[in-house]
């Protein structure tokens, strides 16, 4: 039961360390607030700050174990869209470079999944 909570624990410290630093850096980053208002969404300012808002808050709540199960799920669909727009696309140059570009992004929906399934518990 103990390994159990201290594997939760760390979880949740890796997964609110990605998003909180994701957030701040597409703040302080032009390359990376570049490449985000370059995906083609509609308002890209406002959705560049919306998902730096999500990213950072709802990191916060998973790293205060504050609202688990509903900190995850904008993350889970910001991971989907990050899969969808920016690592797909790769899918022409070959199955092994698609599953390579999208490592992160697949581990990250996986914990974020773990964590959101545990909450519930």
């Amino acid at each position: 039961m103990n390994t159990s909570f201290s594997t939760i624990k760390l979880i949740r410290y890796a997964v609110a360390y990605v998003f909180i630093t994701s957030g701040f850096m597409k703040l302080i980053s032009t390359e990376l607030a570049n490449g985000f208002l370059n995906l083609g969404l509609p308002y890209p300012h406002i959705m560049l700050y919306v998902v730096v808002l999500l990213e950072i808050v709802c990191g916060l709540f998973i790293l205060l174990n504050k609202a688990v199960n509903n900190a995850v799920i904008p993350l889970i669909a910001i991971m989907m869209a990050a899969l969808l727009l920016t690592k797909l696309p790769s899918i022409h140059t070959g199955f092994l470079q698609f599953a390579f570009n999208a490592r992160l992004d697949i581990v990250m929906i996986i914990l974020l999944v773990i964590l959101y399934n545990r909450s519930l518990k």
